[in-house]
């Protein structure tokens, strides 16, 4: 479960950022909505342990995030929260497996290789654990990412604009890739999109104004 409290936000002298209230529970799937500049990033930031507001509490899985100190912070984010962001981000130095595993080890787990190529067979990238970056197209690279952010068992999975790089073949693809595997590892999900072909997959709506 996730909830957040009184959340408030403030970049130097720019208008503060106010967030409503929020609790999403357990493998529930929320849509993040909101214009340009209402702090949607601003919010899964802080959500995902990356950004600490000025104000309000954050409490996933009964732990409020805000306290643990920061070794304990980037522990706990490695462990509970599986981040899928706009253009994927991986080291080009290391293929699709370790780009994988090396999200277990910096999260204190074990590598679990079974587990890996598991993933990356349902996303359709068997056969690609020992690719790099360069070798894989941007649909299969957004795959991958998915597999990253899911290989710890995380509690939340966070997507911001997945999907807004990727033609409509892709698109769906990976929104049902990311509902679906939410769905199966029992995650809470949280899409944030100004893509209609998301919208129209997730009913739960929290919109920023």
């Amino acid at each position: 479960m996730i909830k957040i409290q009184s959340l408030a936000h403030q970049y130097h002298h720019a208008p503060i950022l106010q967030f409503p209230d929020w609790e999403i529970k357990d493998a529930e799937q929320w849509l993040l909505l909101g214009s340009s500049g209402s702090g949607k990033s601003t919010l899964l930031n802080i959500i995902a342990g990356l950004l600490k507001p000025q104000n309000g509490e954050v409490i996933l899985d009964g732990t409020s995030i805000y306290n643990l100190s920061t070794r304990e912070m980037d522990q706990f984010r490695g462990q509970k929260i599986g981040i899928v962001f706009q253009k994927p981000h991986f080291i080009k130095s290391l293929n699709i497996y370790d780009n994988i595993a090396i999200a277990a080890s910096l999260a204190g787990l074990p590598i679990d290789a079974k587990r890996i190529s598991l993933l990356l067979e349902t996303l359709g990238l068997a056969g690609k654990a020992k690719k790099y970056t360069e070798e894989l197209s941007q649909g299969q690279l957004q795959r991958a990412s998915i597999a990253r952010a899911l290989v710890n068992h995380p509690s939340v999975l966070i997507a911001d604009e997945p999907t807004s790089s990727l033609d409509d073949e892709n698109a769906e693809n990976v929104i049902s890739l990311l509902t679906e595997q939410a769905a199966s590892s029992h995650a809470s999900l949280i899409v944030a999109t100004h893509d209609n072909r998301v919208r129209n997959r997730l009913s739960k709506e929290y919109l920023l104004s």
